[in-house]
């Protein structure tokens, strides 16, 4: 199995202007327009996964660590042995497994398999395992139009990284992801009730309160629509002490005479 290194072609110590170079010659050979649409969307996906992954110091390392892990496992089917185990723990590390080499579908059919968001990955890596598997699934389900399930990855990401920094530097793009989430697919792919419940999950989670605030704005949209006209008052008190100058809530203040 490729791993980033090999496909950038470049050694394991290489530096972050090799690893650029590399990428950049790389690029010119494998982009759609020069190899061919069929093969060359793939491999310039993967080109991209490998060149933004070790070009990140704190990815780098994560990698780096796990690859070291696995490396050890080649001398056999490390794939086939977790499979063969079939057990919680061995799928969650054969989810996690083929993520890492490329194996994206397999991965989503085992996690599918095994109960999807009811499947408890954490209990089964290790904690920086757990989170570098979750965000790497939350983009590939994103891809897939499972936007929800991707939400539901990133918010137990974020919770996790308040208690404890491991993303770092890092969190600012998970953060991006998660906001993307929210404003362009969340509420489209879930009903009200559903939706509420996402926006209420993303409160007091360490966001500025801006963020907050347009969250609680859109939470009192969905529940002055579901009835619960006394809550979506409180709430919109609440945001707008968080944000005086709220935009778009002439509407909701004058429905819930705040």
């Amino acid at each position: 199995m490729q791993n980033y290194y090999s496909i950038l072609g470049v050694a394991e110590n290489a530096s972050a202007e090799e690893i650029k170079k590399a990428f950049r010659e790389r690029a010119k050979k494998t982009h759609p327009d020069s190899a061919g649409k069929a093969g060359g969307e793939e491999a310039m996906r993967r080109l991209l996964a490998a060149y933004k992954t070790l070009l990140d110091s704190e990815r780098r390392e994560a990698y780096d660590r796990a690859s070291r892990r696995f490396a050890k496992t080649f001398r056999f089917d490390y794939r086939e042995f977790l499979k063969e185990q079939n057990n919680p723990a061995s799928l969650a590390k054969l989810v996690f497994f083929d993520l890492f080499h490329f194996e994206e579908e397999e991965a989503i059919a085992v996690w599918d398999a095994q109960g999807g968001p009811d499947f408890p990955l954490r209990d089964y890596l290790d904690r920086e395992d757990w989170m570098d598997c979750a965000f790497i699934l939350a983009e590939e389900l994103d891809k897939r139009d499972r936007g929800p399930e991707a939400f539901g990855l990133l918010v137990a990401l974020v919770r996790e990284e308040r208690q404890k920094p491991y993303f770092r530097h890092f969190m600012g793009e998970v953060e991006s992801f998660l906001k993307d989430l929210v404003r362009l697919k969340l509420k489209s792919a879930l009903d009200g009730p559903a939706y509420a419940e996402a926006l209420r999950s993303l409160l007091g989670l360490g966001f500025p309160r801006g963020d907050e605030a347009r969250w609680m704005r859109s939470l009192c949209e969905t529940l002055l629509r579901m009835g619960e006209k006394e809550a979506a008052g409180e709430l919109l008190r609440k945001a707008l002490k968080y944000d005086p100058r709220l935009p778009n809530t002439v509407l909701l203040r004058r429905a819930l005479n705040v």
